[in-house]
């Protein structure tokens, strides 16, 4: 299936995880990331049970602190 990645077109396998995605990708420091499907955010604790769709488009969001 075809979802979109960060604006990028990609070919997954069906009935693919936010997990399964999250290791795909190869993000970094994943217990930090939060991501939204579709402009939805997804709550971390259900990434395992969160399968995408044909078309869904996914975007990888890191919190960063400091500053003044």
């Amino acid at each position: 299936m075809k979802i979109v990645v960060a604006g990028e077109q990609k070919e997954v396998k069906d009935s693919l995880t936010v997990s399964e995605l999250i290791e795909l990708e190869k993000v970094e420091t994943p217990e930090y990331v939060t991501v939204s499907v579709n402009e939805e955010f997804i709550n971390s604790e259900t990434f395992d049970s969160h399968v995408l769709k044909e078309g869904d488009e996914v975007e990888f969001l890191y919190f960063m602190g400091g500053g003044r």
